[in-house]
């Protein structure tokens, strides 16, 4: 047996700020960071887990410290019995009752468990020899249904419907998984919808989203109606009649607000409109769904755990279900998310951008298409082409398509020289 011997952190800060990279209506300025965690044991293989939480900037401290409060879970243990069965893995961290109040099981300290779990998933797929989403989608359903605590989910999705689900994607394992290597996964790229970007900027990068392959691209809407229709107008001209264009609001609006502006812009053929209101209010993505139809609802990047996924499906209040990696806790949750959708028959696109999700959340997407819904019909990540230079596997996208990766791990290894120096530390205080 091996034991797991130092949990360490680093708060890694990228100054996107200064050019306005991921700049939306919400978020005029973030600077993409990462709470980053590595977990080393005493094996000789010298196979390391490393994963983040994904922040955008001051606070980060705030987040890495979170992860820290989880170290005593960890230090000493076991490694074989813990990777062995990660549905108690997340059990042991997120059902610490002192640290689960602080939530429960949302906000600061669930982004924390979700960065240790992943990191125990990358760990696991190191030792595998393995990719992530290959590990996943060869174990067997009723392994899969283990991961998931159904705590909460049962009046929507029970464990015997989980492996029902499982099941009946079976069949096709093997040459889906073919296809993924083959061919890739859909994207589809945020990186000319940036709010902060000139309009030259706009009409140049959407330009090159088009000659690149990617079928679909995103524009951060939200401050400025008439900004914002003056920009469709370009994206629209640029990329023809009937190139999908959806649009990003990023929480801006009130639900009526949400309705009046998207019914200004859906003379553009909006492919969806994402985050129109609080990511906590259900009931006003539902009627904001009603309003704006036949325009799709998306949200999901901000939804704290299965519970809202679960109450969003049940409500009709979306289309779209945008799952992200780093939100919630860890690859487990993610799969209840999966689950659920698949149940309600609900597409999953997921968030992606900022720094390393593109690469975490591939996996969870490539997981999906061989092992859950069995389908990549209508479904696409998200992608920026924003710091992919700074991790081991970085994500590699051609044609507008994800290539599945095949190196071990989950992708969320970074340089160490680049955590070196994008380590953030703190301005010294000067007085008077």
């Amino acid at each position: 047996m091996t034991t797991i011997t130092s949990v360490s952190t680093a708060d890694v800060r990228f100054p996107t700020s200064a050019s306005l990279d991921g700049s939306d209506a919400m978020n005029a300025d973030p600077d993409y960071s990462a709470a980053y965690v590595v977990i080393r044991t005493d094996a000789p293989d010298g196979h390391e887990g490393h994963a983040f939480a994904f922040t955008i900037g001051r606070g980060n401290d705030v987040q890495v410290a979170a992860i820290q409060m989880l170290e005593g879970h960890l230090l000493g243990r076991e490694v074989e019995p813990l990777l062995d069965d990660m549905g108690e893995a997340w059990r042991l961290l997120a059902h610490d009752s002192q640290l689960r109040w602080l939530g429960p099981e949302k906000g600061i300290m669930h982004m924390a468990i979700g960065a240790v779990l992943n990191a125990l998933w990358d760990l696991k797929s190191k030792r595998a020899g393995l990719p992530l989403w290959q590990l996943l989608s060869r174990m067997t359903p009723e392994r899969i249904a283990d991961l998931v605590d159904f705590r909460y989910l049962t009046d929507a999705l029970t464990r015997d419907e989980a492996i029902a689900i499982l099941r009946a994607a079976e069949p096709g394992r093997a040459e889906r998984e073919r296809l993924l290597l083959a061919d890739g996964y859909p994207a589809y790229t945020t990186s000319p919808g940036w709010l902060g970007y000139s309009d030259e900027k706009l009409a140049r990068l959407c330009r090159e989203a088009v000659d690149a392959g990617f079928p679909q691209i995103k524009l951060k809407v939200g401050a400025d109606l008439d900004d914002d229709i003056r920009r469709m107008r370009i994206a629209r001209e640029i990329c023809g009649p009937g190139f999908p264009i959806a649009i990003d609001a990023n929480q801006r609006w009130d639900v009526s607000d949400a309705i009046r502006w998207v019914r200004a812009l859906a003379p553009f053929d909006v492919a969806w409109v994402e985050e129109p209101t609080s990511p906590d209010d259900i009931l006003g993505h539902a009627a904001i769904a009603r309003g704006v139809a036949p325009v799709p609802v998306a949200t999901g990047e901000h939804a704290h755990n299965r519970i809202m996924v679960k109450q969003f499906l049940q409500a009709g209040a979306i289309e779209v279900l945008q799952i992200d990696a780093a939100r919630v806790g860890g690859v487990n949750e993610n799969i209840a998310h999966l689950l659920l959708a698949a149940k309600f028959g609900t597409r999953v696109c997921p968030h992606a951008g900022g720094v390393g999700l593109c690469e975490a959340v591939q996996h969870l997407s490539m997981f999906d298409f061989v092992a859950v819904s069995g389908t990549a019909e209508g479904r696409m990540i998200e992608f920026v082409d924003h710091l992919h230079e700074h991790f081991v596997t970085p994500t590699v996208v051609s044609g507008g398509r994800y290539h599945a990766p095949t190196a071990p791990g989950a992708g969320t290894e970074m340089h160490p020289a680049s955590i070196e120096a994008y380590r953030w530390t703190a301005p010294t205080e000067v007085t008077a």
